[in-house]
């Protein structure tokens, strides 16, 4: 036996608070890493630069978001049908390629080097599938994914953080996101190494979750057209928490100089770190709901309950109740815990209550592909101009969003306490 079989085999014996501490910390520190080779431009500004008469960011950041899209427009197919043994070498050749963009980034003079992040982002959009697919299809899913998700909160704070230090030690705008990337390209890999120890859901796991396996055309075809009504509604509310989390997100900089906060590098890693406790803690409690149907109900209703605590954020925000920290972490819990809550228990607790032999890979890249292309249509549209102000156009966006989606929660879940099978009619 190889050391890696005896790994694995010591996990699937082990306790179960050692082997979520084992997944989630494998988990957490690959997509942790993958952000370096993301997020870092974003901490720059590029003032100065346009590019077809607008603002140079947002064509950057469309066009890595055009990369992400076509990604995981791809990765319904590719990650719903790739087998285990292919996921490690996988990851490791995608984040290979998102290093070497990152060095054309640095090399192709500007504004010719957008296509460089366009390129980055395909790469890019693929990692989370692959990491969740480890994951999904196990009694502690919701405590295992939510992991996997504080590091998307917290790693993009981190690394615009890191990045905007290298910015105040001089490092060009341009370089600054290759130089950050090398700074986690052996982490990455010691974490996939971590990863592919994780062994297979047990038999336990199945029964409780449903089996997990790869999807064909078909399948996935199939399982749209049985729960059509209820996908699309759960499509429209990810539409709206993917724009306000991207938008929150990538012009964080621009947001936190409007609001007052002037160089402080320290303050997206400081703001992420308590948004991340927060939504962990929230998501992660769901695995004590072991009754699938409840599960999923009470998902719905975090999901509309995170939309009001955005517009307690902005009214705190104009009417001068919050500071610029305290608003962009209010915001930040209102925007990631419904967000979140789609990649730890929506779905997964969707496939496990219609006892579905899909897997959440699927759903995921389905909900995401449309989430980014709408991104990325609100980033040209809505911020293209380089004299918006961003606090504004945010806030507004915002509240529009979040009144609609309170909405469509409150629909989907009477849609769904008609539609749910209750647990005996399994039997």
């Amino acid at each position: 036996m190889t050391r890696m079989s005896r790994i694995s085999r010591a996990l699937n014996n082990s306790r179960p608070a050692f082997f979520s501490s084992y997944c989630i910390f494998a988990a957490f520190s690959a997509y942790f890493c993958m952000y370096a080779f993301r997020k870092p431009f974003t901490a720059a500004t590029f003032d100065g630069v346009e590019l077809w008469g607008i603002d140079y960011k947002p064509i950057l950041i469309a066009s890595q978001l055009l990369g992400y899209t076509l990604s995981k427009l791809i990765g319904i197919k590719i990650i719903s049908e790739m087998p285990k043994s292919r996921r490690a070498v996988t990851l490791v050749a995608l984040i290979c390629v998102a290093q070497l963009t990152l060095l054309g980034f640095a090399l192709v003079p500007a504004p010719y080097n957008v296509v460089m992040l366009f390129l980055n982002g395909i790469p890019l959009g693929m990692v989370f599938g692959l990491v969740l697919a480890y994951l999904e299809g196990r009694k502690v899913t919701e405590a295992l994914s939510a992991g996997l998700c504080a590091s998307f909160i917290l790693s993009s704070g981190w690394v615009r953080s890191i990045g905007a230090s290298f910015l105040e030690f001089g490092v060009s705008e341009y370089w600054m996101p290759f130089l950050t990337g090398l700074l986690f390209l052996i982490p990455f890999l010691g974490a996939v190494w971590l990863l592919r120890q994780i062994p297979q859901p047990t038999g336990e796991d199945v029964q409780l979750r449903s089996k997990r396996r790869p999807m064909s055309g078909q399948d996935r075809i199939g399982f749209f057209r049985r729960h059509w009504v209820g996908l699309t509604g759960l499509l429209v509310v990810y539409i709206g928490l993917t724009v306000v989390r991207s938008v929150r997100d990538d012009f964080s900089a621009e947001i936190w100089d409007e609001l007052g906060i002037k160089k402080a590098p320290d303050i997206f890693a400081k703001s992420e770190t308590l948004v991340m406790f927060g939504v962990v803690a929230i998501n992660g409690a769901a695995i004590w709901i072991s009754d699938n149907r409840k599960a999923f109900l009470t998902s719905l209703v975090l999901v509309s309950g995170g939309f009001f605590v955005t517009l307690f954020a902005l009214a705190g925000q104009t009417r001068g109740w919050l500071s610029p920290l305290a608003f962009m972490v209010v915001i930040g819990l209102g925007t990631y815990v419904p967000y979140v809550a789609f990649h730890t228990t929506v779905f997964e607790r969707l496939i496990a209550s219609f006892r579905e032999q899909g897997n959440v890979g699927f759903l995921m890249y389905l909900a995401d592909t449309v989430g980014y292309v709408a991104t990325v249509v609100v980033m040209i549209l809505g911020f293209g101009d380089p004299q918006v102000s961003v606090v504004p156009m945010f806030s507004g966006l915002t509240f529009v969003i979040a009144v609609a989606s309170i909405a469509i929660a409150f629909l989907l879940l009477f849609h769904f306490l008609a539609r749910l099978p209750r647990k005996h009619e399994h039997n």
